[in-house]
């Protein structure tokens, strides 16, 4: 055992001498080369954060002159260390198309080749050569999660005012409108969706932002001993396992799970948005990106997910879409003019279906159909909560509402919390047998969704949306096979998933 421990200690060493040794003796000229190949599209050719992608990213790509950086470990008032300018290159910052387009380059780039950046990327300010790094934070002693500390956490959350710009609820629906020290337009994160944190969601990683803060932005420190609102050590970990427990998984996207599953109940279908029958049914969670496919292109969505239930009888087929969104955008609404970015629109969500079942795996153009294969485009908006229209496309521009007369599709919603519900319902079947689909068990149709986020200045073609993926109304126990075999439905996976990934791309080019 002697032996092991040695060695453990040893390797440790080594390790953490060999990461000093390249930080402190990064090539800055060699840093220079590797960003001039990787990095100006968005920083700029003198690292001003003014690429000529920049007008395309929110938040906005990192003025390196400034010599300020959000998310770092270093106590409250002091520049960014070394080992986090280089973890910012080696991890990027994840999240959610809402996240940021900066991109992990730990896989691109040799751990030397990253030194070199941070070497450079320090060279663009002198700042650094006046101000020092005296180390991390402390973090105490850690507290263990347990429904004694969530609760304290919650009365910590309360005491430090974190409601007034996280929501009372952590969905990070605004009762403020918040910029940064530049000027740009800054959203509360969505503590209830850890995954989208751009600097972790580790206890640690939650820890040091809540103690830290994020510069140049109105979340402060509450490990300030001359803030109003300084929390403890101990109530800073306590609001660590608070946030950590509204976590909400059902809004998180699943590789591999494309299918919204239709549950098939006797009696009539909830009109309720709140009905516990859509509790019983599957929720399916889908990412949202910004239409970029046809003008007037988006590129700064603020939502980038929508939630999937699906409930049928033997007469009518309804949907509940579930969203996050920090505000409830209803034209004319003086409260949503307070909080708008410019002209306030109406929030909106559509659902979009082929005409009539495809044959095999054939699919309509996902951006309104095509001439061959025209779709149906069920449409909600906040200025119109109680209905619903329908819009007929074969194709991009050629969208025509049907008469509300000849059409029995149905809309209803409600903004509660910083969420959106709203359900659509449709007869199964319908005269009009030519035109727009007709709903059969057992068979995979293809289902599309768009979302406007009204505040955001969505409206028109500026939303955002997901490519085609799937329902399926489940057959009755004992009923013959569906009509996809497995194999195929592994196929359309694969697809749909490279989909997805290739408009990520797309966007952050």
């Amino acid at each position: 055992m002697g032996k092991i421990r040695f060695f453990l200690l040893s390797f440790l060493i080594v390790f953490f001498i060999s990461s000093s040794l390249f930080a402190a003796q990064g090539d800055k000229e060699a840093g220079r080369k590797i960003y001039d190949k990787k990095c100006w599209w968005c920083h700029g050719e003198k690292g001003e954060g003014n690429g000529p992608a920049a007008e395309f990213l929110l938040p906005p790509p990192r003025d390196f002159t400034l010599g300020v950086y959000k998310y770092k470990s270093s106590p409250p008032g002091q520049v960014a260390s070394d080992d986090d300018i280089f973890r910012m290159i080696s991890d990027g910052m994840p999240g959610s198309m809402v996240g940021t387009a900066m991109p992990a380059w730990k896989d691109v780039l040799s751990e030397k080749d990253r030194w070199d950046l941070v070497a450079y990327i320090k060279s663009l300010t002198d700042i650094f050569e006046s101000e020092k790094v005296s180390g991390q934070i402390s973090f105490g002693s850690e507290v263990s999660s347990s429904e004694d500390s969530i609760n304290k956490g919650k009365e910590a959350f309360k005491k430090a005012k974190c409601f007034e710009c996280h929501g009372e609820n952590g969905k990070g629906d605004a009762v403020k409108k918040l910029k940064d020290d530049w000027g740009f337009r800054v959203w509360p994160r969505n503590l209830t969706k850890p995954w989208t944190f751009r600097a972790g969601s580790e206890p640690k990683d939650i820890f040091t932002r809540v103690s830290v803060g994020i510069p140049g932005t109105p979340m402060p420190s509450f490990a300030d001993p001359k803030s109003e609102t300084k929390l403890s050590d101990d109530e800073r970990w306590h609001v660590v396992n608070y946030v950590k427990s509204i976590t909400d998984d059902s809004k998180k996207i699943k590789e591999g799970e494309i299918v919204v599953k239709a549950k098939n109940i006797e009696g009539e279908l909830p009109a309720d948005v709140n009905a516990p029958e859509w509790n019983n049914a599957s929720a399916t969670a889908y990412q949202m990106v910004p239409q970029i496919i046809a003008k007037e292109r988006f590129f700064k969505p603020t939502n980038d997910g929508i939630t999937v239930r699906a409930l049928f009888n033997d007469k009518e087929i309804a949907f509940l879409l579930e969203w996050d969104d920090r505000t409830k955008s209803i034209p004319g609404d003086a409260d949503a003019e307070k909080l708008s970015e410019g002209e306030v629109f109406e929030d909106a969500v559509a659902i979009q279906l082929p005409t009539s079942i495809p044959e095999a795996m054939q699919k309509p153009y996902f951006g309104h159909g095509d001439k061959e294969m025209g779709v149906n485009q069920w449409y909600w908006s906040s200025g119109n909560a109680a209905a619903a229209k329908v819009i007929d496309s074969t194709g991009l521009g050629s969208g025509k509402a049907r008469d509300a007369a000849k059409t029995d599709v149905k809309g209803k919603g409600e903004y509660k919390a910083g969420v959106w519900r709203v359900i659509l319902k449709r007869s199964l079947t319908t005269a009009n047998a030519k035109d727009e689909l007709q709903f059969e068990a057992g068979k995979f149709i293809p289902i599309g969704f768009a979302n406007w986020d009204g505040s955001n200045g969505e409206k028109g073609s500026k939303h955002t949306m997901t490519t085609w993926y799937w329902v399926l109304l489940e057959p009755k126990a004992g009923s013959k096979v569906y009509t996809y075999p497995a194999a195929a439905i592994i196929v359309l996976v694969v697809g749909q998933l490279w989909f997805a990934r290739s408009m990520r791309k797309d966007y952050e080019k």
